[in-house]
């Protein structure tokens, strides 16, 4: 779920898509400082900063562990394993998604069961996920799409009923809340992405998987690093994907000034909410009753998206299409046998969604430039 990151030439024009100069000159001097310190001491894997971060990461998401990966991919993929998903179990997924969370199945050796989305979230739609339950079902794997969380009580609902595990891919939405419940909190675990333009993000990939339980813990720790238990005894076919003591250092930085810039980019959104409002043939952004949206992507909804993105591009404005070919259409998932029409309400989101630039540090000028360019495309026919 990575949203293509500025480049330095993309940053000369009016308004990027994603700059991340702002929140890199927050914490540049003391990432520096440390990155010194890391050199003297040499402790670039297992650092003593990785644990910190864990230990502060988990409890802002309200859980007793978290472990750090070397993406999110790899927190959904050993986070499935670590909580027992055991060869040809299903486990049920949105179709509107980054394809990362169909791969984690695959990756897991679990099999992918598809279900619709809601009008209004874009979220798994907890109605279809329940008629989509069958004997082979162990795990509901909802999204959160663009910072906002899916229906959390009503899937842990369905979930309590049917004995499966409620995993939360949590890629996108670093401290969103949903009914009072926060984003991480829901379920068994949940998996994250510190991709670099994510809310939370490092200088790199990055990610981590958080959770109650001890043993899932512990057995999640040893798949990281080749499923060890102790130095040379694998007990499991693992991986090599641990948080880098780099990386760490950069989220121990940036995870206190989260919800400032969650705040930030609460107010961008609520600046295209007014000033967008009944333009063109635009459908806005739902943020449903009870939610904290912390708006990792503003996407709305048009007739032609390509045609508003190339003309917001004309402009020096960056905008772009976010998963416009769902991932049970894409080639590396046509073995499912989904065609065209078998997820209506995802495939529509997927053809109509344009996402515009959201990040904190973002001007009031910028803002008003978005604003301009899609009030003129409209205007002009």
């Amino acid at each position: 779920m990575n949203p293509p990151v500025a480049s330095a030439d993309e940053r000369q024009i009016a308004v990027p898509f994603v700059d991340l100069g702002p929140s890199t000159r927050a914490i540049k001097g003391a990432f520096l400082s440390d990155v010194a310190e890391l050199l003297d001491t040499g402790a670039f894997v297992n650092g003593s900063a990785v644990e910190l971060f864990e230990r502060e990461f988990a409890e802002a998401c309200g859980r007793r562990f978290a472990i750090g990966t070397g993406s999110g991919l790899d927190a959904l993929t050993i986070g499935l394993r670590a909580l027992g998903l055991e060869e040809g179990d299903e486990v049920i997924v949105p179709a509107m998604t980054f394809i990362a969370t169909f791969e984690a199945v695959v990756h897991a050796r679990g099999r992918v069961s598809v279900v619709d989305v809601h009008e209004d979230d874009a979220c798994m739609d907890p109605a279809a996920a329940e008629a989509a339950v069958g004997d082979q079902t162990r795990f509901l794997l909802p999204v959160h799409l663009y910072g906002q969380m899916s229906d959390v009580r009503s899937l842990s609902r369905i979930a309590t009923r049917h004995s499966i595990t409620l995993f939360e891919d949590a890629c996108q939405a670093h401290g969103a809340e949903r009914d009072s419940v926060r984003s991480g909190a829901a379920g068994s675990g949940a998996a994250f992405s510190f991709y670099a333009s994510k809310n939370l993000g490092a200088f790199g990939d990055a990610g981590a998987l958080v959770v109650d339980d001890e043993r899932v813990a512990a057995k999640a720790r040893a798949l990281r690093e080749h499923g060890e238990t102790s130095r040379y005894h694998s007990e499991h076919i693992g991986l090599t994907s641990r948080l880098d003591t780099l990386q760490a250092l950069v989220l121990l930085r940036k995870l206190p000034l989260l919800e400032q810039w969650n705040a930030e980019r609460a107010d961008a959104a609520a600046f295209y909410d007014n000033l967008l409002e009944g333009v063109g043939d635009l459908r806005l952004p739902t943020k449903m009753a009870g939610s904290k949206h912390v708006w990792h992507l503003y996407a709305i909804r048009t007739r032609d998206p390509q045609a508003l993105g190339d003309f917001l591009s004309q402009r020096g404005i960056g905008a772009k299409r976010h998963y416009p070919e769902p991932p049970h259409l894409s080639p590396a998932f046509a073995h499912l046998g989904h065609p065209a029409g078998s997820f209506p309400v995802a495939e529509a989101i997927a053809r109509e969604t344009l996402s515009l630039p959201v990040f904190p540090g973002i001007t009031e000028e910028q803002l008003h430039m978005v604003v301009g360019g899609v009030s003129d495309f409209f205007a002009h026919g």
